[in-house]
């Protein structure tokens, strides 16, 4: 059993070979996913996937680099469609300091506007962060989002941080790069942060682990993930599997 948390099936990458992808994952023991749409075309990729297949659901929400170009009639449509039965989140939101393409002042709006959303809609969220994590735990403070809670999706800061996000009634989810020789702060996330608080995902296809890393990355290689876990606790993949999976279930209210 392995549920990944966030991946982008939805993406053009996957355009030619959807279903070999879907099959690899399924003999690799992937249970369940959730297609994460951030902007127009990609949330309605995912609503279809989602509609197409039952292991797979969906969340919706605006990217932070693409703040700028979010209307109220887009911010209306995320909240129309968390009515539907396979939306389990809203996200990816956040923000992004590393693309300029989005003023920062634009971006934290977007962000506030889709956090009292989610609490509007009583779902988790989940949480984009690059180069902007001081920003971001203030914003989840200030705006209360311990409330609904949700996922720091692909965490890359301090073990301080992440016990910090914790207390916000937060799951962290690591990806790929924890299978890197050389990332020390996922690894030490990974060792510090405990069983019961921590999701896999792959983000694919993107951040493909090692030894696929600068490869497309798929589902099927979220298995990777949980087997690096496993060693950094000197736990079976079994129990890392088991639990991460339910937390999953747990932080969507998936029964």
């Amino acid at each position: 059993m392995l549920f990944d948390t966030h991946a982008h099936l939805n993406a053009e990458q996957f355009n030619e070979d959807l279903e070999e992808v879907i099959s690899r994952a399924q003999e690799a023991g992937v249970t369940n996913m959730v297609v994460v749409g951030f902007d127009h075309p990609t949330i309605t990729r995912a609503m279809e996937l989602a509609e197409s297949y039952e292991f797979i659901y969906a969340c919706v929400g605006w990217h932070p680099v693409d703040a700028i170009d979010m209307t109220e009639e887009d911010l209306k449509w995320i909240e129309e469609l968390a009515a539907h039965p396979k939306v389990v989140a809203i996200g990816e939101m956040g923000l992004d300091y590393h693309w300029d393409k989005s003023p920062k002042d634009i971006q934290k709006d977007v962000f506030r506007r889709q956090i009292r959303l989610a609490k509007k809609v009583k779902l988790p969220i989940v949480i984009h962060n690059r180069e902007a994590t001081q920003d971001i735990v203030e914003i989840l403070k200030e705006e209360g989002a311990a409330e609904v809670g949700g996922i720091m999706h692909c965490f890359s800061g301090s073990a301080e941080t992440a016990k910090e996000c914790v207390n916000m009634n937060f799951y962290i989810s690591l990806g790929g790069p924890v299978t890197f020789k050389n990332a020390k702060k996922p690894k030490e996330v990974a060792a510090e942060i405990p069983l019961d608080k921590l999701l896999i995902e792959t983000d694919c296809p993107y951040l493909a682990p090692h030894p696929f890393r600068g490869k497309r990355n798929e589902p099927s290689y979220v298995k990777l993930v949980a087997e690096q876990i496993a060693e950094i606790k000197g736990l079976t993949y079994e129990e890392v599997a088991e639990a991460t999976t339910q937390n999953a279930k747990k932080c969507f209210a998936i029964n």
